[in-house]
């Protein structure tokens, strides 16, 4: 249990936690709209919480616009249709089977078969994205110059940004992209190539990313900003 919350003008309480973290030098926040709604808080060792809890009222209105967008979760069962790298998928858990079973059907449609306890198809079907998601994040990078490759390709379950690429080479991505349409995927993995020549947002940064991703990079950039929470409905 928190010991802060933070309520929403809806009345909506969201408990808020604190992280007190030497070696810090700046208050962090992040909002978290999955499983659990909540805000987590890194702050250092010298500042309070009660400066922490000022911060979090500094940007109420970015979080308020969060939350808001921010999807209810649904669980995903049995019989349900989701999106995932452009292809319309139908679950179906089917206790005969041991191994996960992916099928292009005659309409265009997939299906995926899961196996096991019921209650392990969510994570099954987690699995079963982020392997198929890192394969293609792969296959992208191969394209790019060598230039822009990096040493290590992560993923990971984030809600306030999409991909991360680290001084040492690693660069980061929220797995949850499996689920955008597949060009806005490729500008998140053409965004972090970028970095790994310009750790910033300067003009010649951007000339990159337009330069390794090609025409259309606003209208991807926009399609996320506007629907980036509906990508943590399910799982």
């Amino acid at each position: 249990m928190s010991d802060f919350e933070f309520t929403t003008s809806s009345g909506e309480r969201i408990p808020v936690f604190i992280n007190v973290r030497r070696g810090v030098r700046n208050i962090t926040l992040r909002p978290r709209a999955g499983k659990n709604r909540q805000i987590d808080i890194t702050r250092p060792w010298l500042a309070s919480n009660a400066s922490a809890m000022r911060f979090v009222e500094q940007k109420r209105r970015w979080l308020e616009r969060f939350f808001q967008n921010a999807p209810v979760r649904s669980q995903l069962k049995s019989g349900d249709w989701f999106v995932f790298l452009d292809r319309q998928v139908q679950v179906i858990h089917d206790t005969t089977i041991r191994a996960n079973r992916f099928i292009l059907n005659d309409n265009g449609t997939y299906t995926l078969f899961v196996g096991g306890d019921e209650g392990m198809i969510e994570n099954r079907v987690r699995m079963f994205i982020k392997s198929e998601l890192l394969k293609q994040i792969k296959e992208l990078v191969r394209k790019a110059p060598r230039e822009f490759w990096p040493r290590r390709i992560c993923l990971r379950d984030t809600t306030s940004r999409w991909g991360s690429c680290s001084t040492t080479g690693t660069i980061s991505f929220s797995w949850r992209l499996a689920m955008a349409p597949f060009d806005v995927m490729r500008y998140v993995v053409m965004h972090e190539l970028a970095h790994m020549k310009h750790m910033d947002h300067s003009p010649e940064f951007w000339a990159t990313v337009r330069e390794l991703y090609g025409f259309g990079v606003e209208r991807a950039k926009m399609w996320l900003n506007k629907n980036g929470a509906g990508l943590h409905q399910y799982l």
